[in-house]
C-alpha cells in the first residue's frame, strides 16, 4: 500500500515513522550507520555508530553527500540539522584504522577516503541553507570537518573537542587549514599542534562552537528548530540564542586558556617549529614546560607540515585548503610515520612511536616542500 493512500488512516507522527521504515528497507544495512528523516522542515541526519563513537567511513560519506545536495535543493526542506546516536559521541573522526589497512596494501581506500571526505566539508562549507550540528558529546577529526565549516555548531557541556592528528603521524585536516588559523590570535596553531582538549563551553568561547546549550535541552532546542517555517539563518540563530541564554551553566568559569592566552600568543609566534619550541623551551613557566613536554612526542614532519599548512591556510579560501589538505594526505600515505602512529597510539595501544625522521632537525624543507607538491591530474577536484 503507497504511503500517500495510508496518509489519512493515520497520525503524522506514524507517517513520519513509516517514511523512515521505507527508507530504511530501500537502502539496504548501511543506511542504518547514518539515519536519515525528514521531520517538519527539516532533514535531520543521525550518525548510528554508537559502539565505534559515529566514527566516519566511506559508506557513510557516500549517504551523507547526495542527501545533502537533494536536501539543499528541496523547496520543502528549510534547514539540516547533523548530530550523533548513543550519547556519547557526535563523531569521534575518521575510520582511520581501514585507511591505514588500505594505504598499506596499495588500496584506492586511502585515496578515495580523504578525496570524498573533503569534498563532503566542501559541501557543508558552501551550503546554501542554515545547517545545525549538534557537537553533543567527543568531536574530533573527521567529526570536527562534519559539523565546524556549518553556520551553526552548538556545543554542550559533554562536548569534548580536539584535533590530535600530530600524534598520530597525520596532521589536523578536514579544513583545518581554513578554520584554526582564524580563531583568535595563536590560539589555532596552538590546538594544531599539540592537540590540546577544549570541553564544553570552552568550545564555543574558543570560536569552534557558535552557541552553547545545555545538554538536557537539546531536544527541545530540537523540536522548535525543526517546528520553524522557512526559517532563515537569522531566525535559526534567534533560536538557539535564545537557548543559550537560558543555559547558565558553567557560566561563571573563566575560559580553560584565558590565563595562557598573552603566553600562547608570544610562545607560538615564529618562523618554524623549531623556533617555537626554543622559546617555549627558554621559559620557565609550567605550561610552556607541559607544551614542550608534548610537543617532544609528536611526530617531527606531522609538526612541520601543520605550521606550513596553517601558515599557507591562513591567507587560502576554504576550497584551496581542501586541495591543499588533500595533497599533504596523500604524502602521509607514502610516508612511514602515519602508519607508525596509528600503530602506537589505536592498534597495540602503547604509546611508544618510532618517528622516522626522529627530530625535527632531520625534517628536510625538500621533505616538507614535496608534501605541498601538486598531484597534477590526481590533485582534489572540487
Amino acid at each position: 500500500m503507497s504511503l500517500a493512500v495510508l496518509k489519512p488512516l493515520l497520525g503524522l507522527r506514524s507517517v513520519y515513522r513509516l517514511q523512515r521504515i521505507q527508507t530504511h528497507m530501500m537502502s539496504g544495512t548501511a543506511s542504518s550507520e547514518v539515519l536519515l528523516e525528514k521531520v517538519g522542515n527539516a532533514g535531520v541526519i543521525t550518525l548510528n555508530r554508537p559502539k565505534a563513537l559515529n566514527a566516519l567511513n566511506l559508506s557513510m560519506i557516500r549517504l551523507l553527500h547526495p542527501q545533502l545536495k537533494k536536501w539543499e535543493n528541496d523547496s520543502e526542506t528549510d534547514l539540516v540539522i547533523i548530530k550523533g546516536a548513543g550519547g556519547k559521541a557526535f563523531c569521534a573522526g575518521g575510520d582511520i584504522r581501514a585507511v591505514t589497512e588500505a594505504g598499506k596494501a596499495g588500496d584506492s581506500l586511502a585515496q578515495d577516503f580523504f578525496r570524498e571526505e573533503y569534498i563532503l566539508n566542501n559541501a557543508i562549507g558552501t551550503y546554501r541553507k542554515p545547517y545545525v550540528a549538534l557537537i553533543d558529546g567527543i568531536t574530533m577529526g573527521g567529526g570536527v570537518g562534519l559539523s565546524v565549516h556549518g553556520r551553526f555548531r552548538v556545543a554542550t557541556e559533554k562536548t569534548l573537542f580536539a584535533m590530535p592528528e600530530t600524534a598520530i603521524g597525520l596532521f589536523p585536516d578536514v579544513g583545518g587549514g581554513y578554520f584554526l588559523p582564524r580563531l583568535q590570535g595563536k590560539l589555532g596553531l596552538f590546538l594544531a599542534l599539540t592537540g590540546f582538549r577544549l570541553k564544553g563551553r570552552d568550545v564555543q568561547r574558543s570560536g569552534v562552537a557558535t552557541h552553547f546549550v545545555q545538554s538536557e535541552k537539546i531536544s527541545a532546542l530540537e523540536k522548535d528548530l525543526v517546528g520553524l517555517k522557512s526559517p532563515s539563518a537569522g531566525d535559526v540563530a534567534a533560536v538557539l540564542d535564545s537557548y543559550q541564554e537560558q543555559s547558565r551553566l558553567d557560566a561563571e568559569k573563566p575560559f580553560v586558556l584565558q590565563q595562557h592566552t598573552e603566553a600562547i600568543d608570544r610562545l607560538f609566534e615564529g618562523s618554524s617549529v623549531e623556533e617555537i619550541l626554543e622559546k617555549l623551551q627558554k621559559d620557565q613557566s609550567a605550561f610552556a614546560q607541559k607544551q614542550v613536554e608534548t610537543l617532544l612526542k609528536m611526530s617531527p614532519t606531522s609538526l612541520k607540515l601543520t605550521f606550513r599548512q596553517l601558515q599557507a591556510g591562513a591567507g587560502l579560501s576554504l576550497q584551496e585548503v581542501l586541495v591543499m589538505e588533500y595533497r599533504l594526505c596523500q604524502a602521509c600515505m607514502r610516508g612511514h610515520d602515519f602508519y607508525e602512529g596509528v600503530r602506537a597510539v589505536l592498534i597495540d595501544k602503547d604509546q611508544s612511536p618510532k618517528w622516522k625522521p626522529a627530530t625535527l632537525a632531520e625534517v628536510s624543507e625538500q621533505r616538507i616542500e614535496d608534501s605541498f607538491a601538486s598531484l597534477g591530474d590526481k590533485d582534489l577536484k572540487l
